[in-house]
């Protein structure tokens, strides 16, 4: 298979753009250096585009090593043919490739084979080639006590399982039938027996059934846990009539092999041979196929909703560099304090207790103020987890008794702290700080910074996931990587104040090399210039043209340093300089100049439009900040646990996760509730990304309340029902009992109450 042609069809591009987006790539290239700085090269390829490129690119390249290996296999068993090996070349999927090998893969010993040794293939190939011919007459001739045939029954017995295994092996066939049922098949499941107690959350799936082909991917792999873990019977049947449409199948398998009728004396003993091959074989294989293709298919698109979520989270709006102090909140344990500067360095570290059953509060209170006044501190930023409504208390009445202390309060998401905090890297960043208090730093820290301090969290840590652990993992560790890689680069790294675990995102820095940065920051001091990253260690000429252009230096010799324009570019301004007489301090920032220029005149054989285009684009906006502006909430005084809602209350909230049937918020009661897709907006919603996203400031109101089962209902309607459950009708609504298989093409239904069957299991 020509890979660049296969591409470039998919991504509707030329095959010269993907030549030399898969060249840079071999090479070394990140996806972010390739979109920002090779333009030119790939015909303006866009960094969506080449992350698809990118994946397409393994998989294809995993199909035609696969593809080699399977022609060497069959050639060595001399069965290679033009015509089959023409199939294999042309088969386009793994599956298609799988299905070509099945007859040849080296395999146990199957029935089949144990009936050729006994050499019942010519009674198969009999019965096959003359339709009228008795079988019965036909296997008499083949009895053989010494190679285990008795009777001719066990002829018959053993020329059946050659002709099953031999239509079972069918590429064409095979792929036929699992088309049909991937269209019409119907995944039933029902609660394991004497399971019910145990099985209580999945008590939505207790009596479940919808069309294979419209499960959405939560709902998927909610039904693939309930299975592994033994309480849920996951079942696929071929249509909405099990039985008529597992005979339709077995008549297409019949007609397979010439079967019409009955009326010739061997048609009856083969309808019957294709219906046991059909319920036998294929469909059991089927069955795995098709399940195997929903979890895939349900994985790929939980991955997605990670991967949108977490780009989200991590480009959400910093505070920008000021002292702040944090607070992860805790009742028994005490509330852990930390302050960081404004270039986010730990200056202090304290444990207060507030709270019961020790009630220190006021001198809690004095605590944090003398911290306040002592570090300046701007902003405090309050975790999310157990005890934080009642430490947000605790900083109120802190403000009302200090009201000469000008500083904010903001509750954050504490997410992975506590990864963080008993990770290596913490360790090694705060060797002499107990556990309990990094955790409080982190918080601290992602107020200022949220990208800066998320990238020492293991994504998957993070908590914006979908059935995380439920996917394969390889897969969902690239694709974070991915996003990671992705956001950092976007905004770029000042490289005076970057941690090691930032700057090993940036493009073409190493783990080794980040620390190595560091190393050389903390011995020489700040950098000046770019150019005298040239000087770390380990840094040569490959990692510093992958990188250069997405690392910052504030207030350095060159005031370029601090912008995206890579150094590799900087003869383009330098021809901007000369050509207009304005010097670099007056060019830089100065839009009245910039869009008077037309980038078509500073253009040469190695910058084209593109380029140039960036460049003065850059130029006008040094460094600019991609993330949006911050802004923080408000929750309602008075409203701190779920039994303080009532139902039709308006609040304040933030959006904590999205998925594919709404999306999570943190009103402040220490439970986030839900907005279903369908209250989402007045109108109708496809993708609930389309309305709200991760670290999203929303106005809900509240329609139900389930105390005991500790689940909110949200709205974003202007006039949404309260007091009654919401029955929803959305196509990735929550499915309904089954009594009895119906119509694929049927919608389902189901109530709010299924959407909070968590989902989003961490």
């Amino acid at each position: 298979m020509d890979v660049i042609k296969k591409i470039a069809d998919e991504l509707a591009v030329t095959q010269h753009q993907v030549k030399a987006a898969v060249t840079l790539l071999d090479e070394g290239a990140t996806v972010p250096f390739i979109a920002r700085y090779r333009k030119e090269v790939t015909g303006g390829l866009d960094d969506i585009q080449l992350r698809l490129l990118a994946e397409r690119l393994i998989y294809l390249r995993e199909l035609n090593a696969r593809r080699e290996t399977i022609l060497e296999s069959i050639a060595s068993q001399d069965k290679l043919t033009p015509a089959l090996e023409l199939a294999i070349k042309e088969a386009d999927t793994k599956t298609r490739l799988e299905d070509l090998y099945l007859p040849y893969k080296p395999k146990r010993r199957t029935k089949a084979q144990i009936a050729r040794e006994a050499g019942l293939e010519p009674l198969a190939d009999a019965i096959l080639d003359d339709r009228n011919c008795n079988p019965e007459q036909l296997a008499a001739g083949y009895i053989n006590t010494d190679n285990g045939i008795n009777d001719a029954d066990a002829a018959l017995a053993g020329a059946r399982q050659i002709i099953m295994e031999r239509i079972s092996e069918d590429a064409e066939l095979v792929s036929t039938l699992r088309e049909r049922i991937w269209q019409k098949g119907i995944i039933h499941a029902t609660v394991a027996k004497d399971k019910e107690a145990e099985a209580a959350k999945f008590k939505d799936y207790f009596d479940y059934q919808e069309a294979i082909n419209k499960i959405p991917s939560h709902r998927a792999l909610a039904l693939f846990r309930g299975r592994n873990e033994n309480l849920l019977n996951v079942n696929l049947l071929p249509g909405n009539d099990e039985k008529a449409d597992h005979q339709l199948c077995a008549q297409i398998v019949a007609r397979h092999i010439h079967v019409t009728d009955t009326s010739k004396a061997a048609d009856a003993w083969l309808a019957d041979t294709a219906r046991f091959a059909w319920k036998v074989k294929l469909f059991t294989r089927i069955d795995l196929d098709l399940k195997q293709q929903l979890r895939e298919a349900a994985e790929l698109e939980a991955i997605k909703v990670f991967a949108n979520n977490l780009k989200d989270l991590l480009l959400a709006a910093p505070a920008g560099p000021k002292a702040t102090l944090g607070l992860d909140p805790g009742i028994r344990t005490g509330v852990k304090v930390a302050v960081v500067d404004t270039t986010g360095k730990l200056v202090a570290t304290e444990t207060i207790y507030p709270h019961p059953p020790r009630n220190q509060w006021d001198a809690s209170i004095a605590t944090i103020a003398k911290l306040i006044k002592q570090h300046q501190v701007e902003l405090v930023s309050i975790g999310n987890g157990t005890g934080s409504r009642e430490t947000d208390q605790l900083v109120a009445d802190l403000m009302k008794q200090h009201k000469d202390l000008k500083f904010s309060k903001i509750t954050v998401s504490e997410a992975g702290a506590s990864v963080y905090s008993a990770s290596e890297l913490a360790s090694q960043e705060f060797p002499d700080i107990d556990v309990s208090l990094r955790g409080a730093v982190s918080i601290a820290r992602r107020l200022q910074d949220p990208l800066a301090e998320l990238v020492k969290i293991e994504p998957k840590s993070i908590g914006v996931g979908q059935y995380q652990h439920d996917v394969n993992q390889i897969k969902l560790a690239r694709g974070l990587d991915a996003v990671v890689e992705d956001c950092v680069n976007a905004v770029g790294v000042d490289v005076n104040i970057a941690s090691a675990a930032l700057l090993k995102q940036v493009s073409g820095i190493s783990n080794t090399i980040s620390h190595n940065i560091v190393a050389f920051r903390d011995e020489q001091g700040a950098f000046k210039n770019r150019k005298q990253l040239k000087k770390v260690p380990r840094l040569g000429g490959k990692a510093y043209e992958q990188a250069a252009g997405f690392l910052r230096i504030m207030n350095g010799d060159n005031p370029l340093d601090s912008s995206a324009v890579h150094p590799e570019a900087y003869p383009v301004i330098e021809d901007i300089v000369k050509k207009t007489g304005t010097p670099i301090n007056e060019l830089v920032g100065k839009s009245s100049v910039l869009r008077n220029l037309n980038p078509a005149d500073y253009t040469n054989e190695n910058f084209g439009l593109p380029t140039v285009t960036d460049i003065l684009q850059e130029l006008e906006k040094p460094g600019r900040d991609p993330r949006p502006e911050f802004k923080s909430v408000t929750f309602k005084a008075g409203i701190e646990k779920i039994t303080d809602l009532k139902e039709g209350m308006r609040l304040e909230g933030v959006v904590t996760n999205v998925a594919n049937f709404g999306a999570f918020v943190d009103i402040g009661v220490h439970q986030d509730g839900l907005i279903h897709i369908s209250h989402l907006a007045d109108v109708f919603v496809k993708d609930p990304r389309e309305v709200v996203k991760t670290g999203d400031m929303v106005n809900v109101k509240v329609i139900e309340i389930d105390v005991a089962r500790k689940r909110i209902a949200l709205s974003m309607k202007k006039d949404a029902p309260v007091g009654e459950q919401v029955h929803l009708k959305a196509d990735n609504a929550p499915p309904r009992k089954a009594h009895k298989p119906k119509p694929a093409a049927e919608k389902t239904q189901g109530s709010m109450a299924h959407a909070f069957a968590k989902a989003l299991k961490k």
